[in-house]
């Protein structure tokens, strides 16, 4: 098989460690000079502390019912994996290339970058957008920006296509996600005592608890969505921190939950009836012991989930694209479901499989990335193709 067109790029874009918690600039201003250097002009969206940027850019008329090609360039960390490869130097060996992010998701963003020589040398009579985002991995926050600019930026786009790994099949769906903080302050003494104090440990188990409960309560039938797996809107408990010394009531305890739900599910609900229970139940009495006592909530992170239908017009296109309109969901989250919620509509479809995601020696195939590659062509001859196709 020969080498994919977007092989040296993707060599490139793996060479940057955009780890969420580091700047993407190197990234980003690599990108930037490449697409300036063939004619197209690009907007950097900075952060507050101008660390980190999105990037903007469009070929083709100013028209509406153009295409957005979004990707994130942060990775996750690799700090604790065993990699038996360099994580941020491409690698290649039995048809796969190795390295953090080709999978999630720089083998997209490479087949894009290459694509774009094909869409400045096609009769475009729509244009193409590229949107590229930050800290993506630590809870969908770049892109919110970068939407921000969207509708002053470009004219009404007829479809946003995710490049996360679903190796090219076409996804219509996710679910969401909130993630919460609680913290509970109790009373601290010594452990012979411990009626006179208020232990916050055991009053966050009481909430964990709680937590529990209600997640069961999400897998009804009745409340169940077989497009997904789960097919239900689901809880968990996912760190939890409290005490000093086991002879001293502890008087702080924090744990950190997080509700995966269903895109037409509310996951505020679930903490509301968790902050109704610590209102009502819990904090009443832990208060009668010490009235300085709390329960405090603090949100994290939160993006929507998506649910574009399968008669839409952006279905349509997708499985025109793709070849295929065996459409399906998965399980994890994209910046899907913001595009969809800021009124564009969204499928999400890319090369690779998150089985390879965040994971040592992560990779894609080269049979993949030369799939994607063909798609872009196919997306350059629908772009340039007259209306009534």
């Amino acid at each position: 098989m020969s080498e994919p067109r977007s092989r040296a790029l993707l060599a490139s874009l793996v060479g940057f460690a955009t780890v969420s918690r580091d700047s993407n600039l190197a990234l980003i201003e690599f990108v930037r000079d490449y697409l300036q250097g063939l004619g197209v002009d690009c907007e950097l969206i900075y952060n507050a502390e101008r660390s980190k940027a999105n990037l903007l850019a469009s070929m083709g008329p100013q028209v509406a019912g153009g295409i957005v090609l979004s990707g994130h360039t942060d990775v996750v960390p690799v700090d604790g994996q065993a990699w038996t490869v360099e994580p941020f130097c491409l690698s290649e060996a039995d048809g796969k290339l190795f390295g953090r992010g080709t999978a999630d998701m720089k083998g997209y963003l490479a087949s894009v970058l290459a694509a774009v020589p094909v869409f400045l040398a096609s009769d475009l009579r729509r244009p193409v957008h590229l949107a590229l985002s930050y800290d993506e991995e630590v809870g969908c926050l770049g892109v919110r920006s970068l939407l921000e600019r969207l509708p002053q930026r470009i004219p009404a786009p007829a479809l946003c296509l995710i490049g996360e790994p679903t190796e090219l099949k076409p996804v219509l769906g996710h679910k969401g996600k909130l993630a919460m903080r609680c913290h509970v302050r109790g009373a601290a003494c010594h452990s012979a005592y411990a009626p006179s104090g208020v232990n916050a440990i055991e009053q966050a188990a009481r909430l964990i608890g709680r937590l529990g409960e209600i997640g069961a309560t999400l897998a009804e039938p009745e409340l169940q969505d077989p497009r997904f797996d789960p097919a239900y809107s689901t809880v968990q408990v996912g760190v939890i921190q409290g005490g000093t010394a086991l002879n001293i009531v502890p008087a702080d305890c924090r744990f950190d939950f997080e509700v995966r739900a269903l895109p037409d599910f509310a996951p505020q609900a679930v903490v509301d009836e968790l902050q109704h229970y610590a209102q009502t139940t819990l904090l009443p009495a832990m208060q009668a012991i010490k009235p300085e006592t709390s329960i405090r909530f603090e949100q994290l992170s939160a993006y929507p989930g998506l649910a574009t239908a399968q008669d839409s017009a952006a279905a349509r296109l997708i499985a025109q694209l793709c070849g295929s309109d065996a459409f399906s969901t998965v399980a994890f989250g994209t910046e899907g479901g913001l595009f969809d919620a800021a009124g564009i509509a969204t499928v999400v479809c890319g090369p690779g499989s998150m089985e390879q995601g965040h994971k040592p020696d992560e990779f894609v195939s080269v049979e993949q990335l030369h799939a994607c590659d063909r798609l872009m062509d196919r997306l350059a001859a629908w772009l340039s193709a007259p209306d009534e196709q």
